[in-house]
């Protein structure tokens, strides 16, 4: 093999290696973007914590959480909470349970997407337990319980810009799985988060 083949056929590895590496990169970087933003509560996404322990800190404060639910065209399912609002300490465990059914004739899958608003309040907004961004699967005229269990960290008692903050709302909306309403859906969504962590790091 002469020096010039020898060349090219490196040069074509390299270049196979990278648009692989492209590839699996377009693939995975919005479900790792994703997991940042629940990690670190950007953009409205609680985050996934471990129950508090039975001695941790409960204060007297109380903020009024909001739940707001949809479902996007083309899903027919209904989708409500058991209850609209309710009152919770800072840093008490809460538990609310949605209820779904499928309203058609065949068999479909959901996905839920979620957000919290205030934004900022995502920081401190804990989920202990969340149907959130999994599939789930209905028969037809199936009814399913989500149950959703949360808590507010007590951080959000020293947070200045959340001091006049007395209530939250929790949306979701469920939209049909592998639909283009979803993958809109999620493109907003990604991109509403990159604005508020460009806006967060120029925060003092």
């Amino acid at each position: 093999m002469s020096d010039l083949q020898d060349k090219n056929r490196k040069m074509g590895i390299k270049l196979s290696v990278a648009v692989i590496g492209m590839v699996a990169l377009a693939f995975i970087s919005v479900p790792l973007y994703n997991l940042y933003c629940k990690m670190t509560g950007f953009g409205g996404i609680p985050q996934q914590a471990a129950a508090p322990a039975a001695d941790a800190q409960v204060l007297e404060r109380k903020i009024k959480v909001r739940f707001n639910t949809d479902v996007a065209p083309g899903l027919q399912w209904t989708f409500k909470p058991n209850i609209s609002e309710v009152e919770v300490k800072i840093g008490e465990v809460e538990k609310v349970i949605y209820q779904a059914q499928n309203q058609s004739n065949a068999s479909d899958v959901g996905i839920a997407i979620y957000n919290v608003q205030p934004d900022r309040a995502g920081l401190y907004f804990n989920k202990v337990q969340c149907f959130c961004f999994d599939n789930k699967p209905l028969k037809a005229g199936e009814r399913a319980e989500l149950p959703v269990q949360f808590f507010l960290d007590p951080a959000i008692a020293k947070d200045k810009q959340m001091d006049d903050v007395t209530t939250i709302t929790l949306s979701y909306t469920f939209f049909a799985a592998k639909s283009q309403k979803l993958a809109e859906a999620q493109k907003q969504f990604d991109t509403h988060q990159t604005k508020l962590l460009e806006a967060a790091k120029s925060t003092p």
